[in-house]
């Protein structure tokens, strides 16, 4: 197969390699079986890389080639890797909060359930009006609302 890139473009694919694998290996090392799957294509990415204008993305490592500090550095990737992890924290943290508050109205739920009382919303409509109602109060506060209980649950 042959692909013709300008390097302009090369400079770009080596941004998404680094990116890519950057998110696979966030949360584990580098050495990870998850970031291990891609380290052939990612060598053959960076071992073409002088060859076609981008030398300056690249550094060897004990032998093998890799991102260099420009590209590791570089504002956009910076940007990227920012935004990235502010939405999964603020993601994650909704979520959490929603299923812990949802299991606290089924124990209150199951504790008080009467007949002739509503049905309850299914577990995914509740879910999502509590995560909707997390994000209201996150998108016109931030963190100001929120108090960490240490040693025990409120």
């Amino acid at each position: 197969m042959k692909i013709s890139f300008t390097t302009k473009e090369y400079a770009r694919l080596l941004e998404l390699a680094y990116l890519g694998r950057w998110v696979v290996a966030s949360r584990k090392s580098e050495d990870a079986p998850p970031a291990r799957r891609y380290d052939d294509v990612f060598q053959k990415l960076f071992e073409l890389a002088p060859s076609l204008g981008c030398a300056d993305l690249v550094e060897e490592r004990d032998g093998v080639p890799g991102p260099s500090a420009k590209l590791e550095e570089n504002e956009h990737v910076r940007e990227f890797i920012g935004e990235f992890e502010n939405d999964t924290f603020w993601s994650e943290l909704v979520t959490r909060l929603a299923e812990g508050d949802y299991a606290a109205e089924q124990a209150k739920r199951a504790l008080a359930e009467a007949p002739g009382v509503e049905p309850p919303p299914t577990p995914d409509q509740r879910l999502k009006q509590i995560e909707d109602a997390y994000w209201d109060e996150f998108e016109k506060h931030d963190l100001a609302n929120v108090i960490v209980l240490r040693g025990g649950r409120g």
